[in-house]
């Protein structure tokens, strides 16, 4: 059986023009016999077996050139119906004009047409025959190797709960059955998809997964933003069983899924926003053909802005970090997945003046993406000359590098605790922007900051901390129950940080529309669920007050800045006075000076001397009071 198998393989190409031959020799004989009702007179048999020969030969040489007989049957589709129809009209044209050519004034015209039907309705129903065949060995199989079949609710009966149940009656039909949809659309109800039926709206999901003994729920809504997609998890999680969703539209290729794309919703799902819109053309303008540079380009904001500078096709990218296996991991994704561009791996310390002056003369970038930082607030509670040194000296090397060298635009990741900040961390960021604004004034370079709040996922960040503590089964550590942050994925970060780039003319500090705060233990909560699990009682949620540094709520402006509209809807303008680049050039040596003997006393009075709104004497009750005040 094997051995026959493995000949099929082998010539399948002959098979399948042998087969094909005899379908032209049935569909052309058919057609006589069909029009002279099996009654054939006796005049067309001497010149027949030349028509047949002719019609054949004609068919099998314009199937061969259409590609018709190199397909795999059992993939049969729409789309091969409509190439066999062309190619069946264009042997019925081609053999017409060898009839009148040939002067056989006594071929029945009907034949032609009859003919073609005949054809079109032998070999279509043989691929289409093999196709059902072969679903039906797969589902026989399956059945012998994975047992019962797992019953599925679909939520969303649109396109993508469409490619969905195709994809499960064509290729997993003996693993799953789609027992139906649940959409909110009053106009679906009753409607049928591929024979499944839409039985119910989403509240009753949780009925329906009890009658129909659904085992699994799919949500098949790739582009419902975060409010839409908690609702509807809110609704289907209280029925108990399994929960998965598909990638988000921009992971989808060519409007195709399969179920290996299938995955469990998290919580970049529930917090997800809109889609970014960006502007294309200025984006390629300010990148394309360019020579682009981005520090800290390892990190989870750096190696991300680094694969969306990749997308518009700059002339060289110089990925720096002093991290080795950071940078190698960037680079090597980037090189797999733009074969033709030009990264370069560049290991340097931003603080290491001399370094960063040999690449920018070596290199001459345009361009210039700071995303370098010490950024974890407690950590650099503890280190507060490694955040001045890092923050506001590496800073000031590449700046400086970016004004001697002539770089066109110099665009600075800032954070949203550099507003009235309370910690280390958050000031010498604000000191980062005040010399940045100053440098501005008498650059040619365009140098301009942008702020913004959380990043999921990042290194580091709360959402990963909290999958561990969880796996581990517990305690979550929440800092405090009014804890507030906003939060931003990382592609929607970057993409903005770029596009503010593009809308810069030098000296602003640009404010990224971070929606709505989220509280940090609704987080904890959320993230227990989607683990299966129930927040206070799988799961203990403790609160451990506030560490030195920490706010309750983030700032993203503040009043003296008077934020400003831009052409972007989610990004803003912060305008803040500058200072003159003398005077901040001698504050930031002064902070620079001895640094690494700064204690934390020390350094907080250092850099309050250059941010005098840094305050670290505010009490969590004085926050909540704030926080209340705000609403």
């Amino acid at each position: 059986m094997q051995e026959s198998t493995q000949w099929l393989l082998r010539y399948r190409r002959v098979v399948a023009v042998a087969v094909h031959l005899l379908l032209f020799v049935l569909a052309q004989a058919g057609a006589f016999g069909l029009r002279f009702e099996f009654s054939i007179p006796g005049e067309y048999f001497p010149i027949a077996w030349l028509w047949l020969a002719a019609n054949v030969a004609i068919h099998l040489a314009v199937f061969g050139s259409s590609g018709m007989f190199s397909g795999l049957w059992r993939y049969t589709g729409a789309r091969d119906l409509v190439a066999l129809s062309r190619s069946s009209a264009l042997s019925a044209l081609i053999f017409s004009v060898f009839i009148v050519l040939g002067g056989y004034r006594n071929y029945p015209r009907s034949i032609l047409i009859i003919d073609f039907l005949l054809t079109i309705i032998l070999v279509g129903g043989l691929r289409f025959g093999a196709r059902s065949l072969w679903q039906l060995a797969q589902s026989v199989g399956q059945k012998k190797l994975g047992g019962e079949l797992k019953r599925v609710l679909i939520v969303g009966a649109g396109n993508a709960g469409e490619m969905i149940v195709r994809e499960m009656q064509k290729t997993h039909r003996g693993r799953y059955f789609p027992v139906g949809f649940v959409d909110d659309n009053p106009n679906k109800q009753g409607v049928s998809i591929h024979g499944v039926t839409v039985i119910g709206l989403l509240a009753d999901a949780v009925a329906l997964v009890e009658r129909e003994r659904v085992d699994e729920v799919v949500i098949a809504i790739p582009s419902a933003p975060g409010k839409e997609m908690r609702r509807i998890v809110d609704t289907v999680t209280r029925a108990g069983v399994p929960i998965r969703t598909m990638p988000g539209i921009d992971q989808l290729i060519s409007g195709q899924v399969t179920l290996n794309q299938l995955r469990s919703v998290n919580i970049e799902d529930l917090l997800g926003r809109e889609p970014v819109s960006l502007d294309t053309e200025s984006l390629k303008a300010l990148l394309e053909g360019h020579v682009v540079l981005v520090t800290g380009a390892g990190g989870s904001i750096g190696s991300e802005l680094c694969r969306q500078v990749a997308r518009f096709g700059p002339k060289q990218l110089l990925l720096v970090d002093r991290s080795e296996p950071a940078l190698f991991e960037i680079h090597r994704e980037l090189r797999g997945r733009h074969q033709g561009l030009d990264v370069v791996p560049c290991i340097a310390d931003i603080c290491d003046a001399e370094r960063v002056r040999a690449l920018f003369a070596r290199h001459r970038p345009t361009v210039v993406v700071h995303a370098a930082a010490h950024k974890h607030v407690p950590m650099m509670e503890w280190n507060p000359g490694e955040a001045i040194k890092n923050n506001v000296g590496g800073t000031k090397v590449v700046s400086d590098a970016a004004n001697e060298f002539g770089v066109q635009q110099f665009v600075m990741v800032s954070t949203d605790k550099a507003v009235n900040p309370t910690s280390v961390m958050g000031a010498t960021k604000r000191v980062a922007e005040l010399y940045v604004q100053a440098l501005n004034q008498k650059s040619k370079t365009r140098f301009v900051a942008v702020r913004f709040g959380n990043v999921l996922g990042s290194a580091g960040s709360v959402i990963p901390i909290f999958k561990e503590q969880i796996a581990a089964g517990g305690p979550v550590t929440v800092t405090d129950p009014e804890m507030r942050r906003y939060f931003m994925t990382i592609p929607e970060a970057s993409q903005l940080v770029l596009q503010a780039a593009t809308i810069g003319r030098g000296g602003e500090i640009f404010v990224l529309d971070m929606g709505e705060p989220v509280k940090i233990v609704d987080l904890a909560r959320d993230l227990i669920t989607l683990s299966g699990l129930v927040p206070d009682k799988d799961i203990e949620i403790r609160f451990t007050g506030l560490r030195p540094g920490e706010k309750l709520f983030e700032e993203l402006s503040t009043v003296d800045e008077k934020a400003e509209k831009t052409r972007h809807p989610k990004i803003f303008i912060g305008r803040l006075p500058s200072r003159s680049l003398e005077e901040v050039t001698r504050q930031v040596m002064t902070l620079l000076s001895g640094v690494n003997d700064l204690d934390i006393d020390a350094a907080v009075r250092r850099i309050r001397d250059v941010v005098p709104e840094l305050q670290r004497d505010i009490t969590p009750t004085a926050q909540i009071i704030a926080l209340r005040q705000r609403g």
